[in-house]
């Protein structure tokens, strides 16, 4: 099975920066598209950023110049650098993977979620 770990969530003041960071561990064999998603209270989930395999990027226009989303295919790791954070950005931020790994000596396909990481935007 698969596993994905977030880190890098906390409490910022308006303008700051963070930080987010999603490692998948396992049984991979590869990791296609990549994402960041995000809940707010009373919200539903929403795509933040995408990147895929290659290194394309998708952004949510709310998002756009704000946050850039990065991965590192050796370290099967995502990243979400957030930039002139606002309190509307406040919510659990959540990766999301999708992976190929072996289930014995099977080969299967499936789409992950993190656990997810709150980022909370106050003065």
């Amino acid at each position: 099975q698969v596993q994905l770990v977030e880190s890098g969530g906390g409490l910022v003041q308006p303008g700051g920066s963070l930080r987010l960071s999603c490692a998948a561990s396992g049984s991979i064999i590869n990791i296609y598209a990549m994402g960041w998603y995000r809940q707010a209270p009373g919200k539903q989930r929403e795509l933040v950023a995408g990147i895929t395999s290659g290194g394309s990027t998708n952004y949510a226009d709310s998002v756009e110049g704000r946050f850039t989303i990065s991965r590192d295919n050796a370290k099967n790791t995502v990243y979400l650098q957030i930039n002139s954070l606002k309190p509307e950005d406040t919510a659990v931020y959540y990766c999301n993977a999708d992976v190929s790994y072996w289930r014995g000596s099977s080969r299967r396909r499936n789409d992950y979620w993190g656990q997810g990481t709150q980022v909370t935007v106050a003065s």
